[in-house]
């Protein structure tokens, strides 16, 4: 298949199914995140019509690529993503490299007419994901961002109840994002810790995430104030190549220049109060993300920890009202497409899936499906407002 659209669109058995060659660029935990998304989507949707085919692979790594072919199985290995742009095999991309990265793959590869499937915060700034979302609707190509936590079916069964009107009108919420990937001291200075590179820090790793569930949840934000914090200021640089959150022991220490934590309070345009806050660096917590809705008639709260679960009050009894859990099941978000009956667990790589389904039936269809680059400019632009009420100690609007 050489065009940018899809092929037979009705799914009806593999023969009339058109293969659609896929790339990644940047193959650590989340390139391989994507690509083992791209391998099991046909196995939850069998009613695709394009069968993703693993093309090629970009690293620069030393190694990295090649490893990568040889475990997954992608037909060609290079260590420039620039190829990935001339490779006629090629009709979408994964951009899983580094922040500071995501503006030049994504308008490059967006340029040369293919479909881009990249991970937030889509670069360094707001400016950087307009670019990319430019690019995208320039080149009339589909483009999917990795906000994956919407998916979970329990956060969909949450949001449905809200628009419902089953919890009254929503009055305050509080939105958590806390890990301790960062809590190590001897924790390696990657490009995550520098300004040049990865931007913010805290702020596009985690709060981003926080951000977009208060959108999806809730709906748009007003204005915001903010405080962020570097708690652990110097780190080891590491003497080779990393992949995720390694250690380094004894090299020239340098320091940490974006936040480890930040809070914020938002007013809703709805008129709902929520706090956002987000820690890398909160020891005991191991990916503590969730959160708390309340209404004047009932609440809801989630629990990343506990997927597939969502606890619910609901009712008229308003004080010493009790709290159900639900088991999400078939019904809730894309829940059937994993598990037949409620309370068998999903995972995170199975939001991975939904957010590849999402990537390749947009392509198909021709029309966005789940994410897009609107919501990585939308979520930076609250990113950047946090940023700056943190250097001023005031208010700020969005998009003012």
């Amino acid at each position: 298949m050489t065009d940018n659209g899809a092929g037979d669109s009705s799914g009806e058995g593999t023969s009339r199914r058109a293969t659609f060659g896929v790339a990644v660029a940047g193959m650590g935990w989340m390139g391989r995140a994507h690509t083992q998304a791209y391998t099991r989507v046909l196995h939850h949707y069998p009613q695709l019509p394009l069968k993703p085919e693993l093309a090629a692979v970009a690293d620069p790594s030393p190694g990295r690529a090649a490893e990568a072919a040889d475990v997954f199985g992608f037909a060609r290995a290079i260590e420039d993503w620039r190829d990935l742009a001339q490779d006629p095999s090629v009709q979408a991309v994964s951009i899983t490299a580094p922040n500071f990265l995501h503006r030049e793959i994504g308008v490059g590869i967006a340029q040369a007419g293919k479909h881009i499937w990249i991970e937030k915060p889509v670069g360094l700034t707001t400016e950087d994901a307009q670019a990319v979302a430019d690019a995208v609707k320039n080149a009339g190509v589909q483009g999917a961002v990795g906000f994956n936590y919407r998916n979970a079916p329990a956060v969909a069964a949450a949001r449905d109840l809200i628009r419902s009107g089953e919890l009254g009108t929503i009055t305050h919420a509080r939105f958590r994002f806390f890990s301790d990937y960062a809590a190590h001291p001897e924790g390696a200075l990657t490009w995550r810790y520098e300004r040049e590179h990865g931007g913010s820090g805290v702020l596009g790793d985690l709060a981003a995430h926080g951000v977009d569930l208060a959108w999806y949840v809730l709906g748009d934000i007003d204005s915001l104030i903010a405080d962020t914090a570097i708690f652990l200021s110097e780190r080891a640089r590491p003497t080779g190549a990393t992949a995720g959150h390694t250690r380094a022991i004894g090299g020239e220490m340098g320091p940490v220049e974006n936040e480890d934590y930040v809070s914020a309070l938002m007013r809703m345009t709805s008129g709902a109060r929520v706090i956002l806050e987000a820690s890398r660096i909160a020891v005991g917590e191991q990916n503590n993300y969730g959160f708390e809705v309340h209404g004047t008639k009932g609440a809801a709260f989630w629990d990343f920890r506990r997927m597939n679960e969502l606890g619910l009050s609901t009712g008229t009894a308003y004080q010493d009202q009790s709290v159900s859990t639900i088991y999400v099941g078939p019904g809730h978000g894309e829940y059937a497409a994993f598990q037949p009956g409620a309370a068998t667990a999903m995972g995170y790589d199975d939001l991975k899936v939904i957010e590849a389904y999402n990537f390749l039936r947009s392509i198909a269809e021709k029309t966005p499906h789940g994410t897009t680059l609107d919501d990585a400019v939308r979520s930076a632009m609250a990113l950047d407002a946090m940023a700056r009420s943190a250097e001023t100690g005031t208010w700020v609007r969005i998009g003012a």
